[in-house]
C-alpha cells in the first residue's frame, strides 16, 4: 500500500462521531505530510494497524492487557515489512493472540484513532496514528499470550466498561452495537 491508496481509503471512511472525525483529519494530515509515515523510526509518530476482534455471536471482543501501557485495548502494533494496513492489523492479530482462525470481516477501515505513547528509555514520546479493521474469530479457539501482553480475554460488550475507560475502545463497542440495531 502506498500513501495515495491509504488516503483514498481514509477518505472513504465515515467517522462514527465528532471525536473520530477529528482523529481522521489528523491521520490524513499526517499521511499527506510525512513520506515515511509507515516507518516506526519516525520520531514524531507513525502509522499502526489494529484489529478489533469480535466473536461470531457479535457479543464479545478479544482484548489484551497491554504490558507496557497497562491498559486493556484491542490488539495491534507497528507496520513492519508490508505497509498494507489491513495486512499489518491481521498480522498483529495473529501474533498477539496465537489465533490462526482470525479473519477480516471487511477490507474497509473500521475505526481510526490517534494516541500518544509515553516516552521510554529507548524512545521519546510519540503518536500512534492507528488504522483499525474489524475481524472475527472463534471464541473457543486457544489463545496464546504474547510478550507484549499480560493477558488476553474475551469480554462481553456490556462488561468492557468494567475493565477499560479508553474512549476509542468504547467507541468501537458502540459501533458494533449500532450496527446490530440497524441491521
Amino acid at each position: 500500500m502506498n500513501r495515495t491508496e491509504l488516503l483514498r481509503q481514509l477518505r472513504a471512511h465515515h467517522p462514527f462521531d465528532a471525536r473520530e472525525g477529528v482523529m481522521l483529519e489528523r491521520i490524513m494530515d499526517f499521511v499527506r505530510d510525512n513520506e515515511t509515515c509507515f516507518d516506526r523510526n519516525l520520531e514524531a509518530g507513525h502509522l499502526t494497524g489494529s484489529a478489533w476482534i469480535i466473536d461470531r455471536d457479535r457479543s464479545h471482543a478479544l482484548l489484551t492487557h497491554h504490558a507496557r501501557l497497562e491498559i486493556w485495548a484491542q490488539l495491534g502494533g507497528h507496520v513492519e515489512d508490508d505497509p498494507d494496513m489491513l495486512n499489518a492489523a491481521w498480522r498483529e492479530a495473529r501474533e498477539e493472540s496465537g489465533l490462526d482462525c482470525v479473519r477480516p470481516v471487511s477490507t474497509y477501515i473500521f475505526d481510526v484513532d490517534v494516541h500518544e505513547i509515553p516516552a521510554t528509555p529507548k524512545a521519546p514520546s510519540h503518536f500512534h496514528y492507528d488504522i483499525r479493521f474489524l475481524f472475527e474469530a472463534d471464541r473457543d479457539a486457544k489463545l496464546t499470550v504474547s510478550a507484549e501482553s499480560k493477558s488476553l480475554r474475551w469480554v462481553a460488550f456490556d462488561e468492557i466498561t468494567g475493565i477499560t475507560r479508553e474512549e476509542s475502545v468504547l467507541r468501537m463497542v458502540r459501533k458494533i452495537s449500532a450496527n446490530e440495531t440497524s441491521s
